[in-house]
């Protein structure tokens, strides 16, 4: 019997391969991100093998997403068939590194695994049940260094939304503009927007990444080397040497984050970024648990961070040296937000540019690296009258 895969027929006969039980645990750690948890069809409990010669590409979806990887192996019979993921997992975990062979009986998908301390068994599941994975067609392409879209990522997914009521916001806006590449998160409390600048394309389009193909990008991707990332009206393909992630795009019209951006901020303050991010790490512990409040009051070369939760009487009052130039201001932010905000960026100070107490202020670092800009949005928690 034939089995019908990337466009090629393959013989689904007896299948077996050898291969070290470190490499393939390596990719099925891979992969697994995206088997199913809970999943309304068995089957997505399972990784698809697929043998072709010495090469094995292994598979995994929950419909939503999906991510494809291949290995070397020794192959003897090439063949294709769903295991169950968990299993497999459990039982590479538990052996230490040695040669396996895993063999597969075509008549009803038994997997047996031989290593040097015995046999396991386990039922396989019929590989015509898995579903088909989205293949690209129709779309345009890019293509970027595998680092700068993990750095984009890490920059960004954290502002995401978990609102399924604002479903555009549960994920990242991706904005390719011929030779700029925009990443935006936004959960209407705070916004950042990350654009890249030198980068070689002839397309301008935009879509929007789920929040969990992006963990999984930033999971999978290696530390360097070109990634392809095609995209059409459904769909986002991001191709490496070894790796495939396929995602369905999130079909909303995010907002216009532009027009929230504040254009005109006299205020601004300079501080070094682990001294401030420290101390509000430090001053959050005193404040409301509900608000998590924290007060800025910033004067020439003075800033005074203070919080308190009138509900247990606590309270707390730092202060460092910075440098400011506007008038004296004082100002509410969450202080978690700051502290993520803080978290992310590099370098050693940062930069905050304020116009009011009630207007949005803007986070950035001390200087841009080259062909990189990063802005951070932050909105202000109204003070305690």
């Amino acid at each position: 019997m034939d089995y019908f895969c990337d466009g090629k027929f393959i013989n689904r006969c007896n299948m077996k391969f050898s291969v070290s039980s470190a490499t393939l645990l390596k990719v099925l750690q891979k992969t697994s991100g995206a088997v199913g948890s809970n999943p309304v069809l068995p089957i997505l409990e399972d990784f698809l093998f697929t043998l072709e010669g010495d090469r094995l590409t292994v598979a995994s979806t929950d419909l939503e997403t999906s991510i494809t990887a291949t290995i070397d192996v020794t192959g003897e019979e090439n063949g294709v068939v769903a295991i169950p993921a968990k299993i497999l997992l459990d039982t590479l975990k538990a052996l230490p590194e040695q040669p396996i062979t895993l063999y597969v009986d075509e008549e009803n998908f038994g997997i047996e695994l031989t290593s040097s301390y015995g046999k396991y068994k386990m039922a396989g599941d019929n590989p015509d049940d898995f579903p088909k994975i989205a293949s690209a067609s129709e779309e345009d392409s890019i293509t970027l260094d595998a680092s700068v879209i993990t750095h984009a990522i890490a920059n960004t997914l954290f502002a995401t939304s978990n609102d399924e009521m604002r479903l555009a916001m549960t994920g990242v806006l991706v904005q390719v503009d011929f030779n700029k590449v925009t990443f935006v998160a936004t959960d209407a409390h705070k916004l950042v927007k990350y654009s890249l600048h030198n980068i070689t394309s002839d397309v301008s389009q935009s879509f929007i990444l789920p929040k969990k193909a992006c963990t999984l990008l930033k999971n999978i991707l290696p530390s360097g080397g070109d990634v392809v990332v095609s995209f059409n009206r459904s769909h986002a393909f991001f191709d490496t040497d070894h790796t495939k992630l396929v995602c369905r795009l999130i079909d909303a019209k995010y907002p216009d984050y532009n027009g929230v951006i504040p254009a005109n901020n006299p205020f601004n303050l300079s501080v070094h970024r682990g001294d401030f991010l420290n101390s509000l790490r430090r001053i959050v512990i005193y404040s409301n648990k509900t608000t998590n409040q924290v007060i800025l009051k910033i004067n020439e070369g003075s800033l005074n961070i203070s919080a308190q939760d009138l509900d247990f009487s606590n309270e707390a009052t730092e202060q460092m040296s910075c440098t400011y130039e506007g008038d004296p201001i004082i100002i509410g932010f969450n202080a978690k937000f700051l502290i993520e905000m803080l978290g992310v960026l590099h370098g050693d100070d940062v930069r905050m540019e304020l116009s009011s107490p009630n207007r949005a202020g803007l986070l950035l670092p001390g200087v841009q690296d080259d062909n990189e800009e990063i802005t951070m949005l932050v909105m202000p928690v109204m003070l305690n009258q």
